[in-house]
């Protein structure tokens, strides 16, 4: 059973003399949990990163470029002082692998005395492009997790798997979304049974397909960087198809949901028992937001959903946007997803025959936001603080016009940017493209805004709610009695949004992805 009580001091000490295998560890996510077990317990054994790199001193170079020098390791770095360096180099161990190989693509060597020390894995490698090819999708987000628990059950000592997932894999649906384990064959659409073999099965033979065609016109003449590019189509469109025909809105959360499949499938034991001989926690976050307290506040890395909306308000290239601004947008800081999947790797520790845990790191059942709030709070910030152009002058900060039905939406864009771009380029043409400059600017913002609709659109009408029961349960064992303990705070409860995104996440967006 998960513990009765917990305190910074219990979650400080777990981590003491402990070797913790970290997946993804370049992305958002995987750089702040390195950072805060290195910073909160510096007797941690090892902490071993698997990156993709093509030699042990490659992928040395990679996790000091891309993880250690990172401002986010600021505080860490004042700490140690002179002896930085020296404290990470014996702590922190980059593996050059890869998770969608047998074996996580490590040397045989390496990878025996990994199964020899690990005591805790952390899987938060993924694809998270909404519109990835199918084949590399599969490979990432469902064989990289197949892969990892082969590995897990050769681990002699080992007390945990946490695989981090999103909390969208229940898609886009209405009402109260329960924190429970997606079985196989589950499916969005009625009607529909998904079987990861049988998407697994279909890739290689559209790919094979695929293959044969090209070979028929490279001998007719045809080009290999034409061949990779109809492959490469063919299977983003296969992705979005099979995602849209079981219900889900886009690659990323449709691989995502197969992947939890696998992991309760290869973790489970024989006679169909839902137990695990391994512990099993899956963390689902919902939209993932800047750093609100440690190390860094507003620190990011990454353009997150909502943040392309701020981004295009910022830099004036977004005028409009789908939306109901009274709609609820899940979102949780990047500091408080780690903090719970600390606290959760310290509760499920070394639990024996343990049915697979599934959280929901979300804010929408406990301390709503709407968008109005993000809005409000972005118009405010930039009208207190206007924008400077390359040539010195003040950018006017525009209202934002947000149309909740997309037959409105559609009108707006006819009417603002179709028709006049029919018309310029009608123009162009009698005027040997004297307005050329002027259609490609006005053409550019279309694009823009339509991609950002397309993408995030079913975000913005989102009608969901992530019940939080089991988090719940967890945060209730937390005693928050002192400062310290104050540092693993994941309750959505505490944070005042209006505040949040005003003083911390907006100035963190400018700073870290408006460069």
């Amino acid at each position: 059973m998960m513990v009765d009580s917990m305190d910074a001091a219990r979650i400080i000490d777990y981590f003491k003399g402990k070797c913790i295998l970290v997946t993804g560890s370049t992305g958002f996510l995987g750089k702040i949990l390195v950072e805060k077990i290195l910073r909160v317990q510096p007797d941690v054994h090892k902490i071993y990163l698997v990156v993709r790199a093509i030699d042990e001193p490659s992928a040395k170079q990679r996790v000091q470029q891309e993880v250690i020098d990172t401002e986010l390791f600021g505080l860490l770095r004042e700490k140690h002082a002179k002896g930085f360096q020296q404290f990470v180099d014996e702590k922190v161990v980059a593996l050059a692998g890869d998770i969608i190989y047998d074996g996580l693509g490590l040397e045989p060597p390496v990878l025996d005395a990994l199964t020899k020390d690990t005591d805790v894995i952390v899987n938060i490698a993924a694809t998270t492009n909404f519109y990835e090819r199918y084949d590399v999708s599969l490979d990432v987000n469902v064989m990289g997790v197949k892969h990892l628990c082969t590995f897990a059950k050769q681990c002699a000592r080992l007390k945990l798997l946490m695989h981090v997932s999103t909390a969208f894999v229940s898609g886009f649906r209405e009402g109260l979304i329960l924190e429970k384990p997606i079985k196989p064959g589950d499916s969005l659409r009625e009607g529909t049974y998904l079987d990861v073999d049988t998407e697994l099965r279909l890739v290689k033979e559209v790919k094979k397909s695929l293959a044969m065609a090209n070979a028929t016109s490279d001998g007719d003449g045809g080009d290999a960087h034409t061949d990779k590019m109809t492959e490469r189509k063919a299977m983003k469109e296969l992705g979005l198809q099979r995602a849209r025909h079981f219900g889900w809105s886009n690659t990323y959360v449709f691989t995502k949901a197969m992947g939890e499949v696998v992991l309760g499938q290869q973790l489970r034991r024989g006679g169909g028992s839902g137990d695990s001989d391994i512990p099993v926690v899956v963390m689902r976050p919902s939209i993932i937001t800047s750093v609100r307290d440690d190390p860094v506040p507003g620190w990011m890395q990454g353009t997150r959903t909502i943040d392309s909306i701020i981004i295009g308000y910022a830099k004036q290239n977004l005028s409009c946007f789908l939306a109901d601004l009274g709609l609820v947008m899940d979102v949780i800081p990047g500091d408080m997803v780690v903090n719970a999947m600390m606290a959760a790797v310290v509760a499920h520790s070394g639990e024996k025959a343990a049915p697979q845990v599934v959280y929901h790191v979300t804010s929408s059942l406990r301390n709503p936001a709407t968008y109005d709030v993000l809005y409000q709070s972005g118009r405010r910030h930039f009208y207190e603080n206007p924008r400077v152009g390359k040539d010195g002058r003040v950018i006017p900060t525009r209202e934002m016009y947000f149309f909740n039905t997309i037959a409105r939406f559609h009108l707006y864009m006819i009417l603002t940017y179709k028709i006049p771009l029919e018309i310029l380029h009608l123009v162009n043409l009698l005027l040997c493209g004297l307005f050329s400059r002027l259609y490609d600017d006005l053409n550019r913002k279309y694009k823009f805004v339509m991609h950002l609709v397309d993408v995030y659109g079913p975000f913005a009408f989102f009608k969901g709610c992530f019940d939080d029961m089991n988090m719940e349960r967890l945060r209730l064992t937390m005693a928050m009695k002192t400062p310290e303990d104050q540092m693993f705070n994941f309750d959505p409860k505490t944070v005042d949004w209006d505040d949040y995104f005003t003083r911390i996440h907006i100035p963190g967006i400018l700073k870290y992805l408006c460069k």
